[in-house]
């Protein structure tokens, strides 16, 4: 098989999104499509890229009084990078990890941008090509970072701001893990209480306050009002550090997630991610 074959086979006809778009309209279609990016066009012609991380940094870091319905995407996307359909899934790869980014945009010379390859697609090319290959042990990140699950929402968005994550573990007072929040789960909030023009506090029994949205951080915005296990996802996928790294691969595919816990003795020992996934294709092929 070609690269140019292999290429085009893996990549993904990308979903769209007009630059005028609200933040709103954003949010409901990476939802309602299960997935983490969408390519801005202008008159049908792509002209940026919005991605589940840049949404979630924006929202995380927002503390202004507009609703989301007010702000228009094409004030957070952001410049595609494309890659030649020619180029080999391995160059991919390492064009993804030097730039940092989640997905390349796929281009011919006579269509333009014709399809979009992400670190799921690199999952799914991992699986069918490197079986065998790695150990889970072998590439995860021993350390991940946790809070306690009855911290307030701001807090635990200011933790991930902070050392710029975009999952942390939440756990009960007994150090057990309870669950995980995720940018996505942050969306629904986001999409509940980021059009409201008022948010009615009652974190103090004795009083209710009305106030305006202020965002997630704001010491009067919503995130102060809430608690991190009210809205967090209170399963999160595990695997052992002794299996092959494709089951990791397939729980992350298959459950359409960025990374898994991983399990050392039965415990949560750290986390296995898609980056991680990308590493492992670029030390094989160096």
């Amino acid at each position: 098989m070609s690269h140019l074959s292999e290429l085009i086979l893996i990549a993904k006809k990308p979903i769209t999104i007009k630059r005028n778009a609200s933040l709103s309209n954003v949010i409901s279609e990476l939802i309602k499509n299960n997935i983490s990016r969408l390519i801005v066009t202008d008159e049908n012609i792509p002209i940026g890229i919005v991605t589940e991380k840049d949404l979630g940094l924006f929202l995380l870091n927002d503390d202004s009084e507009k609703n989301l319905d007010e702000i228009h995407v094409s004030s957070i996307m952001n410049k595609i990078t494309s890659v030649d359909d020619s180029m080999s899934i391995e160059k991919c790869v390492e064009v993804m990890l030097e730039k940092d980014i989640g997905s390349l945009g796929v281009s011919t010379n006579d269509k333009g941008l014709v399809g979009i390859i992400t670190k799921t697609d690199i999952a799914e090319h991992y699986i069918k090509k490197y079986s065998g290959k790695h150990t889970v042990g072998d590439i995860m990140t021993i350390s991940y970072m946790s809070m306690n699950s009855e911290e307030s929402l701001k807090n635990v968005v200011s933790k991930m701001i902070e050392n710029k994550i975009s999952r942390i573990f939440l756990k009960n007072k007994m150090d057990e893990p309870e669950g995980i929040l995720t940018f996505r789960d942050l969306f629904h909030v986001a999409l509940e209480q980021g059009n409201t023009d008022v948010v009615l506090d009652n974190s103090d029994d004795t009083v209710s306050i009305v106030f305006t949205r202020k965002g997630f951080l704001s010491e009067s915005g919503f995130g102060n009002t809430i608690q991190a296990r009210d809205v967090m996802t209170k399963t999160f996928e595990s695997v052992d550090f002794e299996e092959d790294l494709t089951v990791a691969c397939e729980a992350m595919v298959q459950n359409r997630i960025n990374g898994v816990g991983v399990r050392i003795n039965g415990k949560l020992g750290g986390v296995v991610s898609k980056t991680d996934i990308l590493k492992a294709i670029y030390i094989d092929n160096k």
